[in-house]
């Protein structure tokens, strides 16, 4: 039997913040969420961009929509965001980390890590972590991190994570892919020994037509790749399904902590949400914990509240 957004339970009195809620998978979360009776911050970068997408499901007819400022380059943009999200609600039910970037030239965020390390697995990292304290005691509370089949190919720079030597921006991609699932699984394995009663999971879109794709395209300038992508257009399905992964994760009653959710069809391309394997380096405690650390460190405090 498949899962749909009609099986999303009612989400009344739940909060919701969904990273990147302006386009692609975040909109199609928040439109979601929203139809489900839920209240959701959409947590945006660019506040034009955020506007005009919380007034197209205004008009929609959808409502309990709310934007927030958050740069996940910046980490003092993740506390500030963080500590808006406490003054505003006082508590918060689901996190969608699922905001992106996709094999840019080589750049740094503020306080200077390569670019996608900083946004995809950093940046998420520390808004989870200073969130936490808000979702203790709530019911049924769960963090959903967004992965891609990418995580399959990625492996941990250890000595330079932020390919300051020999920059690849798929590898770097891949990297910060297979960052989001170790965190989200330690993340799990730390609430558990905690008692924190918080679920954390993983998901991942498939092949999901966004603005990754073309933006990806867009910076590399190389037209092999453009025609490759081409020629999986056929492949690619709607952010709406993109989306089900994560929602899933975040709703179903069936849904475990430390699981990892994708389509179920063509290896984990397109389709209905399922359960999916896990990179084996993600399933590796000790590796898993060593890239807390660095990310600590490369943090310098900033991951905390």
């Amino acid at each position: 039997m498949v899962w749909t957004v009609d099986d999303i339970p009612s989400q009344e009195e739940r909060v919701a913040l969904v990273t990147g809620a302006n386009s692609g998978l975040g909109l199609a979360t928040a439109r979601a969420m929203s139809a489900r009776g839920a209240t959701v911050i959409m947590a945006c970068r660019c506040r034009r961009k955020a506007e005009t997408a919380r007034t197209q499901l205004l008009e929609a007819g959808l409502t309990g929509l709310d934007l927030l400022d958050l740069d996940l380059a910046d980490l003092n943009s993740v506390r500030r965001a963080a500590a808006e999200v406490s003054d505003r609600y006082g508590h918060l039910d689901l996190l969608f980390n699922n905001a992106g970037v996709m094999a840019p030239p080589r750049q740094l965020t503020v306080q200077g890590h390569e670019l996608q390390l900083g946004v995809n697995h950093l940046g998420h990292m520390a808004l989870t972590l200073q969130l936490l304290p808000l979702m203790q005691g709530r019911n049924d509370a769960r963090v959903v991190t967004v992965t891609s089949g990418a995580q399959y190919f990625g492996r941990i720079r250890w000595d330079d994570p932020s390919w300051a030597q020999g920059y690849d921006r798929y590898g770097a991609y891949s990297q910060s892919k297979l960052a989001n699932v170790m965190f989200a699984l330690e993340l799990e394995a730390r609430q558990q020994e905690q008692g924190g009663g918080i679920r954390s999971l993983a998901a991942h879109p498939g092949l999901a037509r966004t603005d990754l794709q073309p933006t990806a395209i867009a910076s590399g300038g190389n037209r092999l790749e453009a025609v490759a992508y081409r020629l999986m257009d056929p492949l690619f399905q709607s952010a709406a399904m993109g989306a089900l992964p994560q929602l899933h994760a975040a709703t179903a009653a069936t849904a475990q902590g430390g699981e990892h959710y994708g389509p179920d069809q063509l290896g984990g391309m397109r389709g209905h949400p399922t359960r999916c394997r896990i990179a084996p380096a993600a399933l590796d405690r000790e590796q898993r914990q060593r890239l807390w650390q660095l990310s600590e460190e490369l943090a310098g405090g900033l991951l905390m509240p």
